[in-house]
């Protein structure tokens, strides 16, 4: 089972996570155009969330149209713009603008087909989560509120603040426990800024037969199939990392968090400031 993903060049369309990962239901792409390029694409079985992590762009499939998208420079230049892509669609995606055009393509095996839609970056809700050194900002993308409008899909981004940790109290999702847990694979790609820094990905379960960590940089990709998986950054760089999860127990997250570090959530309210 692959796990760690580095940095790879992409001209054009890549696939990023491959079959070695051992995730069934989710996978991960990354598009790369100069300005005038354009790509044409189909998305088979998978359901898509094409998250524009810099650049500007036109993106069709049919007789749908979302013309002159992306609106940031890069992931820390404000809110993403993300154009949903049903199961079984042809879509052509051009780059516009005079920066190179770089998308996420988040990959989710769908039962049912829907209609494309744009998340505009105006749309996206913003949360402020944790406190003392273990506050992020996490952008919802596509979550709950789109229920009805996808099948599976559930997709954002998190802002982890320098020195500190996320994904914190450490918490997993891979076992069908109702009401107190839903498995969900999950995918995690990762941008730096300054880009020359780094963090840290923490993977393990409860017995530690899965304990493993990886020095994470900028632009590289971590598969989680099982296990709790908390962030951190490393001091005076914040870390960036846009993520994609499903299953097949339906789209409601429902994390289990460790019982050893759970507490600290009780005291979140005490500090707050």
């Amino acid at each position: 089972m692959k796990r760690f993903y580095e940095k790879t060049e992409v001209k054009g369309y890549k696939q990023i996570v491959d079959q070695e990962s051992e995730l069934d239901v989710i996978g991960f792409d990354k598009i790369v155009l100069n300005p005038g390029e354009t790509v044409t694409c189909e998305s088979g079985e998978y359901e898509l969330g094409l998250v524009i992590l810099a650049g500007t762009c036109d993106i069709t499939a049919g007789d749908f149209k979302a013309l002159d998208k992306g609106k940031r420079n890069n992931v820390f230049s404000g809110k993403p713009t993300t154009i949903y892509i049903p199961r079984d669609t042809a879509y052509t995606v051009t780059a516009k603008g005079y920066i190179s055009l770089e998308i996420g393509v988040c990959k989710v095996k769908a039962d049912k087909k829907y209609e494309p839609f744009v998340v505009e970056a105006e749309d996206v809700v913003t949360e402020h989560r944790g406190q003392l050194n273990w506050q992020r900002d996490v952008n919802d993308i596509i979550t709950s509120k789109y229920e009805g409008k996808v099948d599976k899909i559930v997709l954002g981004e998190t802002y982890g603040c320098p020195g500190q940790w996320s994904s914190y109290p450490s918490h997993k999702h891979d076992t069908d426990n109702l009401p107190y847990e839903v498995n969900m694979e999950e995918i995690y790609h990762f941008k730096v800024n300054p880009a020359q820094g780094f963090g840290i990905q923490v993977m393990y379960n409860d017995d530690f037969t899965l304990n493993e960590s990886y020095m994470v940089r900028n632009d590289d990709t971590i598969a989680i199939k099982e296990g709790y998986h908390p962030v951190a950054a490393a001091p005076g760089y914040s870390i960036y990392y846009l993520w994609v999860m499903a299953g097949n127990s339906g789209r409601k997250l429902t994390p289990c968090d460790d019982p050893k570090h759970a507490w600290v959530k009780s005291v979140e309210a005490m500090v707050k400031y």
